[in-house]
């Protein structure tokens, strides 16, 4: 009799915890609905670019910088888009990655959406409308870029289109054995000539992603602010934590060079040396980034190809690195030390290179933005603590904004 009442008393104890639980987690999810708090997954599985961004989706992203992101009905992060062109209009397609979806600033703020506003003044635009169409994800290298041209892009009848490489990590992307990710597609040489590689299907992290079970789960998550919270503080802690790593072994192999330094002239640079993207600033001295820079190449100039061939004009812009346009001499000269180099322009060097050599319309925009920067002594990537580095901010948006705008009316693109 003792022990039944014993177990009545903890299972009412336990049903006790459980309704508290239940209604804190209740009260919890009220309250971060009513303070607006959301933290939703952005991305879903595509069966041909391994990933996109989930339609209609919206909520706050808060890394860099915090701002509210909304994905429109077609699947990108834009205002909604009619897909036929509408009379007497001319439509600009951008292509491009992080820099181009640019969650770090209001949709406003966007380089695109400010475009959308320069360039009626184009003479060459009078009495037309322009659309700017936004069809950059972040993550992309330029494979999934040439993917979602040939996929999604033509749907709305572009005039121009606009590809922007970022110089930092596309050549990484483009390649798995740099990029050493499973999980989305590739393009590979095989008889010289560049091949869709769909592996990815079969990667265990693509198809955990495309389970029902984790669909499940990403529905939970987006439906469930309480759930984001938990999610949000698990990857910012992983972040930070990464980030701690990371500058720990940036200040180990400082430390590690001055000393080797004083007992040699001659010293082979390394990524574990100075990050593996920041290889990037040096001629490819590998067969890995030498392959890397030839798949790159040839993914320009097949991007090209596709436009030609539906009547449309290419243009294909280099995006500034923050070290590129960091106002500051000394900190790039640090660097350019470290890596043995004269400056830091080696990949914009070798876009305009293949530029000039397959007749393509190409804008740089890190020299001109690195003087802007030096002149103005304006921070044109980065926010708050963190200035100088990452993505554009609001700044540096609105001079690539200036400088894309100008290329393309200056060069009579719209005639």
């Amino acid at each position: 009799m003792e022990e039944t009442r014993r177990k009545k008393s903890l299972s009412g104890k336990l049903l006790l915890v459980l309704w508290g639980l239940i209604i804190g987690c209740l009260m919890a999810e009220i309250g971060l609905r009513i303070i607006g708090y959301s933290y939703p997954l952005f991305y879903v599985t595509d069966y041909e670019r391994g990933y996109a961004p989930e339609p209609n989706v919206e909520g706050w992203f808060w890394v860099e910088n915090k701002v509210y992101v909304r994905i429109n009905s077609q699947g990108f992060r834009d205002r909604e888009r009619s897909r036929t062109k509408p009379a007497n209009t001319v439509r600009v397609a951008i292509l491009g990655d992080s820099f181009a979806e640019a969650r770090q600033v209001p949709m406003e703020d966007t380089f695109w959406a400010v475009m959308e506003q320069r360039l009626q003044s184009c003479p060459a635009l009078a009495g037309k409308k322009i659309e700017v169409i936004n069809f950059g994800v972040g993550g992309y290298g330029t494979a999934q870029e040439l993917l979602t041209l040939r996929q999604r892009v033509w749907d709305y009848s572009p005039d121009i289109v606009v590809l922007a490489v970022t110089t930092f990590n596309d050549i990484i992307d483009n390649y798995r054995p740099l990029k050493q990710t499973e999980e989305i597609p590739y393009f590979v040489y095989q008889n010289g000539q560049l091949v869709y590689d769909a592996s990815f299907r079969n990667s265990s992290t693509y198809r955990w992603h495309d389970s029902k079970l984790f669909k499940t789960w990403e529905w939970l998550h987006n439906h469930s602010r309480l759930i984001q919270l938990l999610h949000h503080a698990q990857y910012a802690t992983r972040t930070r934590i990464s980030d701690w790593r990371a500058r720990r072994r940036m200040e180990q192999s400082s430390a590690s060079q001055s000393t080797t330094t004083q007992q040699t002239e001659i010293r082979t640079v390394s990524a574990e040396d100075v990050g593996l993207n920041n290889m990037i600033y040096r001629a490819p001295d590998d067969d890995t980034w030498k392959e890397a820079w030839r798949v790159t190449e040839g993914l320009i100039t097949e991007t090209r190809n596709e436009v030609e061939q539906h009547g449309a004009k290419f243009l294909f812009v280099a995006i500034s690195t923050d070290i590129q346009v960091y106002p500051n001499t000394a900190v790039r000269q640090a660097l350019m030390k470290r890596l043995g180099v004269d400056d830091l322009f080696y990949p914009n060097q070798r876009l305009q290179a293949l530029a000039d050599r397959e007749g393509i319309a190409f804008l740089d925009l890190a020299a001109p933005m690195q003087t802007y920067a030096d002149q103005n002594r304006v921070f044109l990537h980065g926010f708050d603590s963190d200035i100088g580095n990452g993505h554009w901010n609001e700044a540096g948006h609105h001079l690539a904004a200036e400088l894309i705008s100008q290329k393309l009316c200056d060069r009579n693109f719209f005639r």
